[in-house]
């Protein structure tokens, strides 16, 4: 009988080079996640991920975006909330990217309305207006629908997310927002709740100032449709992802109109139904690139 090993099946792998694939991914992750947490510690924007996981690669970017929230919780902060991020198609044009993704909001990037916000906690920053969700119940279901985002929403608020990436100029791909936490930041949070009766949110107009300019402008249509589809599409997400969305959790359903660059001076988005929420910048960016100035 050969000693010789059988060569493996079309479409096999055999154990070892499973093994040595598997670990350079790892590797891979570990690489990036440093990449980002240093860039987020300097304030200095580094150059893209996707170098080190692919630019298509999303179980790789979700896994440096979870390196990442795992360091903050151990470092004593909390999830507070989930965001998502390219949802309208205006955003998507503006970087090249068609699909949505999602992140995760701590609690120490949640502030009130006219809370003052230093931009020198920002590299790269930039505002879109936005319908947050604050959840009564839990969204569980990989199978979640739109009637059961309506039953468990306990209300809305009118928001400001705060965009930012550690990527320089913003030379991101789909790879690269998702492993920088789908470009979290900050939300600025109106204060004054509304139920979802008897509110259309796909009808919902928006309009986002700054000093008394008009900036961007919108509609709830432009978030993928309605902002309910949005956090049903992502209550789906999480949930086959074993981190379902909970009661109590604030959800950013994603932009209504275009993201602009935030600088210092009182930015205001107005939402039909749900009220104004305005956010108070003051100071510089740490890192001012190309990118975020355009």
């Amino acid at each position: 009988m050969s000693g010789r090993t059988s060569p493996a099946w079309p479409g096999e792998q055999p154990e070892a080079d499973a093994a040595a694939a598997a670990s350079s991914t790892a590797a891979a992750v570990q690489a990036a996640a440093e990449r980002l947490r240093l860039a987020a510690a300097s304030g200095t924007a580094c150059a893209p991920v996707r170098d080190l996981i692919g630019d298509a690669d999303q179980e790789a970017a979700y896994a440096v975006q979870s390196l990442g929230i795992e360091r903050h919780l151990a470092g004593g902060r909390r999830i507070a909330g989930r965001k998502i991020g390219l949802t309208s198609s205006a955003v998507q044009a503006q970087f090249g990217v068609y699909t949505p993704d999602y992140g995760v909001l701590l609690d120490d990037m949640i502030l009130g309305d006219r809370e003052p916000l230093d931009l020198a906690r920002f590299l790269q920053p930039r505002v879109e207006a936005e319908v947050a969700f604050v959840l009564g119940r839990d969204l569980d279901s990989p199978t979640t629908h739109v009637a059961d985002v309506i039953r468990a929403t306990e209300f809305v608020l009118p928001a400001i997310e705060v965009v930012d990436s550690r990527i320089a100029g913003w030379d991101i791909r789909i790879a690269d927002t998702i492993a920088d936490n789908a470009s979290s930041g900050a939300v600025v949070l109106g204060t004054t709740p509304r139920s979802l009766d008897g509110l259309d949110l796909t009808a919902v107009g928006m309009s986002l100032d700054r000093d008394g300019d008009v900036v961007s402008s919108g509609s709830g249509a432009a978030c993928l449709g309605s902002p309910v589809i949005a956090v049903a599409w992502l209550a789906r997400a999480v949930a086959k992802h074993g981190r379902p969305l909970r009661a109590g959790e604030v959800i950013l359903s994603g932009a209504l109109g275009p993201m602009v660059a935030a600088s210092a001076g009182v930015y205001r988005a107005r939402l039909d139904g749900l009220g104004d929420v305005h956010a108070d910048f003051t100071g510089a960016p740490a890192a001012l690139t190309e990118g975020a100035a355009a």
